[in-house]
């Protein structure tokens, strides 16, 4: 014998009930979208409300953010491009035991890479600082085989860390001073590599 609880038509929903609420739904979500999630992601408030909650401002500072990264990483491939940087080697001699501090001044806009010739699994202690704002900065590598692998990006007055060698070529730092002033980023190494230069 079974027992079950079969609801009756009378229980369920009618299909305007359903409609209704389909449509409802629709129009939540809408509000939603309009008020709450175009200001908060993309800037854009056609209601208002984004203004007076503040997600506005926090969608036109992701949505500067994004530009900015997106312009930058076109100027580094643009510069890779038109042989402003040192041409890309892979690393051929042996690698030694070594230290280093360079200092680099970049004025307003400006950019630089310094770059190390390793050997995959090289690996090289480093710091680097800058002496006023944040620099936006790409830790990657590249080689004549590979023609872009990042380690890390974002934007830092200072660092510290490991580099390991994903492969044989030249990994380092690309620099762009994002400010109004002119800042002197000074980077120290020390590990296994074979040289060691500033690419301009």
């Amino acid at each position: 014998m079974h027992n079950s609880n079969i609801p009756e038509n009378t229980e369920l929903p009618s299909s305007a009930k359903l409609i209704k609420s389909t449509i409802i739904a629709v129009v939540v979500a809408g509000v939603i979208l309009v008020t709450l999630v175009l200001p908060a992601e993309f800037g854009i408030d056609p209601t208002g409300v984004g203004k007076l909650t503040g997600l506005q401002r926090m969608g036109e500072i992701k949505s500067a953010l994004a530009e900015e990264a997106k312009a930058d990483e076109e100027a580094r491939l643009l510069a890779l491009g038109t042989g402003e940087s040192t041409p890309i080697v892979d690393a051929e001699g042996e690698s030694s035991s070594q230290t280093h501090e360079m200092s680099v001044t970049l004025e307003p806009g400006e950019s630089t890479e310094i770059k190390l010739t390793m050997h995959k699994g090289d690996a090289v202690e480093f710091e680097w600082a800058t002496d006023a704002n944040d620099a936006f900065y790409d830790l990657h590598a590249d080689s004549s085989a590979v023609s872009y692998h990042v380690y890390e990006k974002g934007s830092s007055s200072s660092m510290t860390g490991t580099l390991t060698a994903a492969f044989d070529g030249n990994h380092g730092w690309y620099w762009k001073n994002k400010s109004e002033v002119s800042m002197t980023i000074t980077l120290s190494t020390a590990g296994t590599y074979q040289d060691i230069k500033e690419m301009n």
